[in-house]
């Protein structure tokens, strides 16, 4: 661990404490407030018209009905909104082979004259009531002229496809970039005893977030208050002000976040609606309220995933890995999202895995299809990159005919070995592999699978088992600044600029707090969420809060116990060294003497702060093992998940209890994405997959209890030791699922590879197909 003082461990309420989480009491009572429970008096409501078509030139030809309908106060083309700045994409493409810069598209607020998407905006109306506004929609005359749509990854290169984009990706390819030796790796193929070749479709996902997105912007004095759901309310503020409403400063535009019902990533984003709810609000002094509803969501919001891989593995004739070479096609959809051009590559510099794997090289492809556009979903490229890997050394293990463990094995990064830099660059600190798939292996009993497979068979069931033993790059280099107040009635108010979207931040900051203060919770107060109260934050994102933040906050909440005790050492009339913090008082060790942090704050003129903004210059990287034993019912294709183990090294465990809900939530994504997420578009674009009807969604009684515990090591470069864990269980559960259903398909019907989702229809087929060809 970095020098720096230690978090204290084990006391009431503080670091490694299964403390109950502080917002939880609100929420259980019906007490919290989400965007759409604010409700102001004289509020307008907005509408989004959209697209009904994948592509196609338009032209709207009639507003005069709808404007003069009942209720409607204000309806927004393109022509009224030209002048503001289009959505960024905030990562460059870069340059293509010959030194030239990619040329990226334009993603305006409203279309202009071509919708690329079902769901694109063309128009914004303003109304007095949601009913008004859907029913001038029904009024607006649109003649849309049909374009051929191109939908599919691999659909989108092939020559004669429709473009998307013409002059800017003439064969829909948005840009390239690569990672790791070419050389190196191709001189390793020479050499290898075998090569073994594999593809993996990782499904498009939908997020669904229990708590659909919306914006209410009130106007009072030239002045905005935008209140929505994010992951991060600088971003928001920061990509409204002078970069899409040019003349809109900071000072003049609030963004608060109240509670929030889920985010995953996708509510990091800057959305068409934001910047138009204020541009309105602004234009027609008056509060704009825009709330979504659940088929705009699966239409509109950002999509997850869709990528296309495929592998190329060389080995030693004892199974030794040489060399890996994976080309990885990314859909972008219809437009760059902020950071989508990133996400592929993040899954490309994670190639390797926890492999010892001397040589790589990753080419990653962007590709524009007539699509919702995609961006960071819970692990962004991590999970992509664990499961066309695990599932990958699965089937290597049966095509060289060797025990997949074993050959996982041979073939770790042993203990010994860290730090140990990737050939993508990657440096991991520590780590023990082996350590957790050995004892996720014992606990899940997994010595005595046979017996149970045959009890299965038994009883006309297939059974399988399958593990995945992955790593993932979280918690950034970057820091995040804090600030805690000492107030008047001795409790203290902490202040950053991360944002909890489900995770439990009241509680965990809570806890970092109370260990460098010794004060009881209820004591503490966490804002988050707010410009007004912060001049800057980075938001949550990529399991950087309690790894980032909470060093900060650790920090800060040592740096306002220093004051607290020398304001009160001029009180007492003692020396710094002779004073302990206990439940709200500050007293001379050993005696009576004391003062209450109350008194204190009375005493000095100015607000006690502590502050700190620390940083990390690397990555933390939690690991661990996911097991699975599950049944197949062959007459259906049905999948019943028996159990499900796991072992993670998260490092420093800040609250058990907090850290166990992170892993069971991301294991029920990965569930969802393994057997039931498909997002559906058919060949002209229309997306058939756009309720709870056509969606399939993991659900309670689809899991058994899950086990889980930790066998940590702490990180090296992080301050506390803490790796981060809120992405995990997306990483881990995916190629652990696929793993066990393959291993029952293969055992029973000789079937090696299904992609995800492995519906019941899936799998029916396979089996069929299987029988057919026996």
């Amino acid at each position: 661990m970095n020098d720096m003082s230690p978090i204290k461990f084990g006391q009431k309420g503080g670091i490694g404490t299964a403390s109950k989480r502080k917002e939880d009491g609100a929420l259980l009572l019906g007490e919290g407030q989400y965007t759409d429970d604010i409700q102001t008096g004289d509020c307008l409501v907005a509408h989004v018209v959209r697209s009904p078509y994948a592509h196609a030139k338009f032209k709207i030809t009639n507003l005069d009905d709808a404007m003069a309908s009942d209720g409607v106060e204000k309806i927004y083309t393109y022509s009224d909104i030209a002048d503001l700045g289009t959505i960024p994409s905030l990562v460059p493409l870069g340059k293509d082979k010959e030194g030239n810069k990619y040329k990226e598209p334009p993603r305006a607020v409203l279309c202009d004259d071509t919708v690329r998407y079902v769901g694109d905006p063309v128009a914004f109306i303003i109304a007095s009531s949601k009913e008004a506004a859907v029913d001038a929609a029904e009024l607006i005359e649109i003649d849309y002229e049909p374009l051929d749509a191109i939908i599919g990854i691999e659909n989108a290169l092939e020559e004669g496809a429709p473009v998307v984009w013409p002059g800017y990706a003439a064969k829909n390819m948005a840009g390239e970039s690569s990672s790791g030796d070419k050389a190196a790796m191709e001189e390793a193929f020479e050499k290898a005893d075998k090569v073994v070749e594999f593809k993996v479709v990782n499904n498009r996902l939908v997020c669904n977030y229990m708590e659909p997105r919306s914006c209410l912007v009130e106007y009072a004095d030239e002045r905005l208050t935008m209140t929505l759901g994010t992951q991060g309310v600088h971003s928001i503020q920061n990509g409204i002000c002078g970069t899409i409403i040019k003349d809109l400063a900071k000072s003049d535009l609030r963004v608060v976040t109240p509670d929030v019902g889920g985010g995953f990533g996708t509510k990091n984003f800057m959305y068409h609606e934001y910047p138009l709810c204020a541009f309105a609000a602004r234009d027609l002094k008056k509060s704009v309220k825009w709330v979504c509803d659940r088929t705009e969501h699966f239409m509109a919001d950002l999509h997850g995933r869709d990528n296309v891989s495929t592998a190329r593995m060389a080995l030693d004739k004892n199974g030794k890995f040489l060399a890996l070479h994976v080309d990885i096609l990314a859909d972008m959809g219809a437009y760059l999202s902020e950071f989508a051009t990133i996400i592929p590559w993040f899954g490309a510099s994670m190639a390797t895995g926890v492999y010892d794997i001397p040589a790589m090289y990753a080419h990653v492809y962007c590709i524009y299809t007539n699509s919702a556009p995609t961006d960071a979903y819970r692990g962004a490229g991590r999970p992509e990159a664990a499961y066309l890997l695990e599932r990958m050394v699965d089937y290597i293990a049966d095509e060289i005919d060797m025990d997949a463990n074993e050959l996982r094995r041979i073939n770790f990064i042993k203990p010994e070995q860290f730090p140990y830099t990737t050939p993508a660059g990657r440096m991991y600190d520590v780590g023990d592999f082996d350590g957790h798939l050995t004892q996720a292996i014992e606990i899940s009993g997994w010595d005595g699978f046979e017996g149970r497979r045959a009890e299965s068979a038994a009883n006309g069931k297939m059974r399988g088992i399958g593990l995945a033993t992955y790593i993932e790059a979280c918690a950034f280099a970057g820091s995040e600044p804090a600030k805690i107040e000492l107030n008047n009635d001795g409790t203290v108010t902490l202040y950053i600029g991360t944002q909890s979207t489900g995770q439990g931040h009241q509680t965990a900051y809570a806890q970092f707090v109370s260990s460098q203060l010794n004060l009881d919770m209820d004591k503490i107060h966490v804002r988050q969420g707010d410009t007004d109260e912060l001049d800057s934050g980075g938001g949550t994102g990529g399991s950087r809060s309690i790894p980032i933040g909470g060093v900060s906050v650790n920090a800060a909440s040592m740096d306002l116990a220093e004051k607290i005790k020398e304001a009160a050492s001029d009180e007492l009339e003692t020396s710094v060294e002779d004073l302990e913090l206990v439940d709200g008082l500050i007293q001379v060790v050993g005696t009576d003497r004391q003062v209450t942090f109350a008194d204190i704050a009375a005493k000095t003129p100015e607000i006690l702060t502590g502050n700190a903004d620390e940083s990390q210059a690397e990555a933390t990287y939690p690991n661990g093992t996911h097991v699975v034993e599950l049944e197949i019912e062959p007459n259906t294709g049905v999948v019943e998940i028996l159990k499900y183990t796991v072992v993670d090294d998260f490092g420093v465990t800040v609250n058990p209890d907090l850290l166990a809900g992170q892993v069971h939530g991301g294991i029920v994504q990965g569930v969802g994405q393994a057997l039931y997420e498909r997002t559906f578009y058919d060949e002209t674009g229309q997306l058939l997959s756009a309720s709870f009807m056509d969606y399939g969604m993991p659900r309670a009684d689809h899991l058994p209890e899950i086990h889980f515990e930790t066998r940590n090591i702490p990180s090296t470069t992080n301050a506390l030791g803490i790796k981060g864990a809120g992405e995990a269980g997306s990483i881990g559960s995916c190629p652990a699922v696929m793993n066990a259903v393959v291993n029952a398909l293969n055992e029973a019907y000789g079937i090696k590879h299904i992609d995800m989702p492995a519906l019941p229809e899936t799998i029916w087929g396979a089996i069929e197909e299987a029988k057919a060809s026996s």
